[in-house]
Order: structure tokens, then C-alpha cells, then sequence
């Protein structure tokens, strides 16, 4: 009798984003940070994360992932970061400030603000997403864009500017008559948003967003902890499961790119804001993952009613949890600044503390969440000069640049948005989503308020 051999993977060929064996060093320090006492089984997990990748590797992670599940946490551990709304809401700490609702004319202009705002910010960003600070910096100076305040042209980069630069910029820089904002996972969650609210109403829920998402786009269109979660939901794990199945990007910045809608919908009020966007959020990110998102959305429902900068941020900070890690980095931020450190020495130490030359550092909600924070400080309500800053820092610079700009989009109003930001988008915004990968920016902000104006 002939057996044949049993069909296995191509584990060589599989992407990283959707192998957990190929991502234990990652896991190791993720929960690590959540505070889980896995000290022991440190030289377990780099022995494990050199095997070639085979069967037998995938086995061995499936039993790291149950010590991790059942891990107890440390009895030093200083932080208390609850995933469920009710034990977040528990764990905030109140803090109210003025909000005043804008007329009828503001409110429009302050949602085509955010709209175009955060889809300039991204496409500032966009062309040097990767690039280290060293390089960046080098680029800015050679084109007279630093500090950056402008679009790094394609016309302008020649040998000079790539002279001893390993980035390819030349590949990445877009033309000025370039006239659109290309498709990206940033402006792509603006119009998935508005298809949540579309598709279901106010009080969509979490497997309402599982279901969009299986819906307007293809698996490839999602990163790091939102490709984990399609692949979960293929294989039958439910929100908020699907956040939880070997995701080691679970407090990645993918969530905190996500909440920009719900908060434009939810004008001055931040905590109806904070609700939509943990709906969202936890279907893919636990713990600082989703407060990221939380603090985002709050932060832009704010804007809408309150002009200054600092209580915009601690209005946000006021929707997650007091100790958690999120809101002590956002502290620290805040209370820097307050005490006089530069801008420069500011934007220094958050390089001290996070490696840009690390994936989990470079991703992470918190190291991002910290150059929004400071971009949103010292640009000082200066839209150019704010974005320009949350770019060049580095990190992840798309995400950093619209999530700026989507804030004092709405802080600002569509008709204070500089005109060589937004004319070089042409009022058009492609996207992957199906049925929308075209669309009017303008057309869009309408429909949002539509969306505002329903029960």
C-alpha cells in the first residue's frame, strides 16, 4: 500500500504578517511590556525564533503562545490597562473643558478641514514612510524643506539629494501635477468609516466593522495587527478574540490611524467619540492599542469646540485610563513642554527612548502617539509647520503627518488649510475600498455630515 504524504504549508513563503512563529521576538517584548512574568522563558523564545521555518517551529510557537496566554502577571507590574469599555471607563479620570458647538457653516468647513487635513498630512508623509531620521533630515536639508513645511517634489531630487542616501526617494516622491492622494491604509480607514456608519448606524458593533472590512477589501490592503485580524476572522475568531489569537502587534499604531471618522461625526462630543472608536479598535488591538484610538477620535470630536492645543490633548487623554502606559507617555509629553524643554530636546529624548531602527518601537501606538502629542505643542496651531514636524521625526510618518493634520483640520477649518497643501490633491481621493476607489474629498465631508445630522 502507497501513503501518501499529508499537504503541508508553504512555511518558507508565508507572509510574516500572518505567521506568528516568525514574529516570537516581537511577542517576547510586547508581552513583556503588558507586564507578563515570562522572564524564564527568554532564551526559549530566541532558541525558538532561530529554527528554520518548518512544521516543527509553528508547534513549538503554539505552545510559547499558551505559556503566554496563561502567564500571570508581574507583582512589580506599575500600570492597570483593562481591554473591556466598562473597565475603561472606570479607569478614566474626568477632565471637562469648554466646548461650544459651531454654527452650521463652521461645522461644514470644519469637516472638509478635517478631511483635508488629515489626507495632506498623510500624503506629506506618505513618500518617506521607512526612512530613517538620519537620511530624512539629509533629504529636507538638500531640498530647502527643513525644517520640513512643504511636499518633497519629485522634480527636485536629483544626485545631489541622493548622493550616500540608500532610501529610494526618487521612486517614493510624487510630481506636483501628480493630482490625486494615491490609496493608503490611513486615508482607506477614512472611507471604511463612513461604509460602518452607512452600512449599520450609530450603534454598529465590532462584528459589524469584522464584517465591513471582509467586505471592502482584500486582505493585502490590511498591515501587521489588521492583516492578523482578517486572518483570524477567516478562521472563525470573533471580536474581540480576533485582537487576542496570536497577534503580537496587538499595541501597534494600526488602530490609532482608524478612529479619525468617529470623531468627525460626534462634533464636541469626545466621549460618544471614544465609544465608536473602541468599537473599532478592539477587533484588532488590546490595551494601548485601542487607547490610541480612543484618544484620537476624543481628540478630534474636541476640536470641534475648543481651540487650544493642550486641553484638546487632555480632553482625549481624559477617555483612557489613567495608569496606563499611554497616558503616563502623554503626561510626560505634556508636562515637558509646560516646564520649558525645546522642541529640539523634546523630539531628542523620544529618540533616547524609541528605536527608530526597531519594528516594534518604529509601530508602536505609543512611541507615534507621543510625536503627534509634540507636533500638536510646538507647531503651535501652524499647520505646516505642525505636519512638517510629525513627519520629520520619522517613525511611521504617513500616520504621524494625518493624524496631525486631522486634528487641526478640524481645529482650523477647511479655508485656514494652506492652498499649496491642499490644491496638489485636486479635490481626489483614491482608495482600495470597493465602490470607492475614486472619490470627491469634498463629496465626502458632505456625506459626513449627513451621517452627524442622523439620529
Amino acid at each position: 500500500m502507497i501513503f501518501k504524504q499529508e499537504p503541508i504549508p508553504s512555511y518558507e513563503k508565508q507572509p510574516t504578517w500572518e505567521c506568528y512563529s516568525k514574529q516570537l521576538p516581537i511577542e517576547y517584548v510586547q508581552s513583556v511590556e503588558e507586564g507578563k512574568d515570562i522572564e524564564q522563558y527568554k532564551e526559549l523564545f530566541d532558541v525558538v525564533s532561530r529554527l528554520p521555518e518548518n512544521k516543527y517551529k509553528v508547534d513549538i510557537s503554539d505552545i510559547l503562545f499558551s505559556i503566554i496566554t496563561q502567564a500571570p502577571m508581574r507583582a512589580d507590574y506599575a500600570y492597570e490597562e483593562p481591554d473591556t469599555f466598562s473597565e475603561i471607563r472606570k479607569a478614566r479620570t474626568p477632565y471637562n473643558i469648554p466646548l461650544h458647538m459651531p454654527t452650521d457653516e463652521r461645522l461644514a468647513d470644519k469637516v472638509a478641514g478635517g478631511w483635508y487635513g488629515r489626507i495632506c498630512g498623510c500624503l506629506l508623509g506618505k513618500p518617506v514612510e521607512g526612512i530613517k531620521s538620519d537620511e530624512l533630515k539629509k533629504i529636507l536639508q538638500r531640498t530647502k524643506n527643513y525644517p520640513m513645511t512643504r511636499y518633497i517634489d519629485k522634480e527636485e531630487i536629483n544626485e545631489e539629494v541622493t548622493k550616500g542616501i540608500s532610501y529610494p526617494i526618487e521612486a517614493c516622491a510624487y510630481s506636483k501635477d501628480f493630482g490625486r492622494m494615491p490609496p493608503d491604509d490611513d486615508t482607506n480607514y477614512m472611507i471604511i468609516g463612513y461604509r460602518i456608519l452607512e452600512r449599520y448606524g450609530k450603534n454598529f458593533s465590532s462584528e459589524n466593522v469584522m464584517n465591513v472590512w471582509l467586505g471592502t477589501q482584500v486582505k493585502n490592503a490590511y498591515c501587521t495587527a489588521e492583516r492578523v485580524a482578517y486572518r483570524n476572522f477567516v478562521n472563525g475568531y470573533f471580536p474581540p478574540d480576533s485582537a487576542k489569537y496570536k497577534n503580537p502587534y496587538r499595541e501597534w499604531i494600526g488602530a490609532q490611524i482608524r478612529g479619525d471618522f468617529f470623531g468627525y461625526i460626534n462634533p464636541c462630543n469626545p466621549e460618544k467619540a471614544a465609544e465608536m472608536a473602541y468599537r473599532d479598535a478592539s477587533i484588532s488591538h488590546v490595551k494601548n492599542g485601542i487607547y490610541g484610538e480612543m484618544w484620537v477620535s476624543a481628540m478630534i470630536a474636541a476640536a470641534y469646540g475648543n481651540d487650544s492645543i493642550e486641553e484638546i490633548i487632555r480632553r482625549g487623554m481624559a477617555e483612557i485610563p489613567q495608569k496606563s502606559r499611554l497616558y503616563e507617555a502623554l503626561e510626560t509629553i505634556l508636562f515637558n513642554f509646560q516646564n520649558g524643554m525645546t522642541q529640539e530636546e523634546c523630539f531628542e529624548n523620544i529618540h533616547k527612548r524609541w528605536n527608530e531602527y526597531s519594528d516594534h518601537d518604529w509601530c508602536h501606538t505609543i512611541s507615534n502617539a507621543e510625536i503627534v502629542a509634540a507636533s500638536l505643542l510646538y507647531g503651535k496651531k501652524d499647520y505646516s509647520r505642525s505636519v512638517g514636524m510629525a513627519v520629520m521625526t520619522g517613525f511611521d510618518t504617513d500616520c504621524n503627518g494625518a493624524t496631525v493634520g486631522s486634528i487641526l483640520g478640524v481645529l482650523l477649518g477647511f479655508q485656514a488649510l494652506p492652498e499649496s497643501f491642499v490644491s496638489r490633491v485636486c479635490d481626489t481621493l483614491d482608495s482600495n475600498i470597493m465602490g470607492y476607489q475614486r472619490v470627491s474629498i469634498k463629496e465626502m465631508a458632505r456625506k459626513t455630515i449627513d451621517v452627524i445630522k442622523k439620529p
